[in-house]
């Protein structure tokens, strides 16, 4: 069962996503919120899987909600679903720890996929998203800490994270696992001191890795 959290002030909006996902087997919505506040007071006490997080909320933005309620659950998997495609938005949401950004125009059936896929631990976004979030990181000139070595299987994961494809597509090209995808990215992110995909495919580049 997937437990879903909705951070949306249009309510028109939020109850057709909570009707969404309470009639899909598998799926419970077990909250909804009009502002982060609201959603943050609950958040210790809340059983919750994945979380859907408007950016332009009343009060708190969902850029600042994501970086708050990561302090609360730091494993909590938050996706962003807004109206904004610029790049600031997706760079900022990502940065503040989002695991995927999708936009409000989304299929429902593709919103589900994105919903499963976040809480078995992948980072769903649209391939235009996903093209944008590179081309910002590229721009970015800021370094992080320490400089990484990676293998070359590695290598070949991160790079293809950054082309859009999911764990299933990277491991039917690399000719292994989907678990072994899993654990090659989860090597990645402790060698690049980061904790997102989209951080990983950034500091690869900006390093000369890819």
């Amino acid at each position: 069962m997937v437990k879903t959290a909705i951070i949306e002030d249009n309510n028109t909006i939020r109850d057709g996503i909570a009707m969404l996902i309470n009639s899909t087997e598998g799926f419970s919505c077990v909250g909804t919120y009009g502002d982060c506040e609201s959603f943050l007071d609950k958040l210790g006490s809340l059983d919750v899987d994945v979380v859907l997080m408007d950016i332009g909320l009343p009060g708190m933005n969902g850029i600042e909600g994501v970086a708050k309620a990561k302090k609360i659950k730091p494993n909590l998997n938050i996706l962003m679903l807004t109206i904004y495609e610029d790049n600031q938005s997706v760079f900022n949401a990502l940065c503040a720890g989002a695991c995927g950004y999708l936009v409000k125009k989304t299929p429902p059936t593709r919103l589900l996929e994105a919903l499963k896929d976040a809480h078995e631990g992948g980072s769903p976004m649209s391939s235009l998203i996903a093209r944008q979030v590179i081309t910002v990181f590229q721009q970015k000139q800021n370094e992080y800490d320490s400089d990484a070595e990676l293998s070359t299987r590695e290598k070949e994961v991160v790079t293809n994270l950054s082309e859009g494809n999911n764990y299933q597509e990277i491991a039917e090209r690399l000719l292994i696992s989907v678990d072994t995808v899993r654990h090659h990215i989860r090597n990645i992110y402790k060698k690049l001191h980061v904790h997102s995909q989209s951080e990983a495919v950034a500091k690869a580049i900006r390093k000369g890795i890819i």
